[in-house]
C-alpha cells in the first residue's frame, strides 16, 4: 500500500489550517486511482455558522476534500515520472460537474474520499470522486483541475 501521512500531505498541498481537509492517504496509484480519510469533529470552524442547532459539514468543503484528494494524487503521479516537486506548485481547481450531494456529514463522520483519474492532457487533470461515510454516499462529482506549475509558471 502506498501511503501519506499528514507531514508529506502538508509538504504537496499549499493549505493549511483551517482548509486542509486530507487526514491521511490510505492508499495511491500512480496515474489512476487515490483513497484518502478526512476525520469530522465538532471542532471545525464552519460548524459554528452550519448549522448552530443542526451541524452538517458544508458540499462545497466535501468538494474541496475531493479536490485537494485530486491534487494529492496528480503529485505522486508527477514524482512517480520523475518531475521533481518542490511543494511551491500548485493545483487549480479549475471545474466541478455533475455534483450530488446524496448523504448529510455531521460531526463524528469520518469521511472516506475516492478519486479515479478520467484523463490527462498537459496541465488539465480530470477524475471522478466521492465521499463516502462508512458504505453510504455522501457526495460525488467529476472534478477538473489545473497544474500551475511553481504558482507563477
Amino acid at each position: 500500500m502506498n501511503k501519506i501521512e499528514i507531514n508529506e500531505i502538508l509538504s504537496l498541498l499549499p493549505h493549511r489550517y483551517p482548509f486542509v481537509l486530507i487526514d491521511r492517504v490510505l492508499d495511491y496509484q500512480a496515474g489512476q486511482s487515490l483513497k484518502a480519510i478526512k476525520n469530522v469533529t465538532i471542532n471545525e470552524l464552519y460548524f459554528t455558522g452550519h448549522f448552530p442547532n443542526n451541524p452538517v459539514m458544508p458540499g462545497v468543503l466535501q468538494l474541496e476534500a475531493m479536490a485537494q484528494a485530486l491534487a494529492l494524487l496528480a503529485f505522486k503521479t508527477l514524482q512517480g515520472s520523475g518531475t521533481v516537486v518542490t511543494g511551491k506548485e500548485i493545483f487549480y481547481f479549475a471545474g466541478i460537474d455533475k455534483a450530488r450531494f446524496k448523504h448529510p456529514v455531521v460531526p463524528g463522520d469520518q469521511l472516506v474520499i475516492e478519486i479515479e483519474m478520467s484523463k490527462q492532457k498537459g496541465a488539465i487533470w480530470k477524475a471522478k470522486g466521492s465521499v463516502k461515510v462508512g458504505e453510504e454516499l455522501a457526495c460525488s462529482a467529476e472534478l477538473t483541475a489545473a497544474y500551475m506549475g511553481n504558482g507563477s509558471d
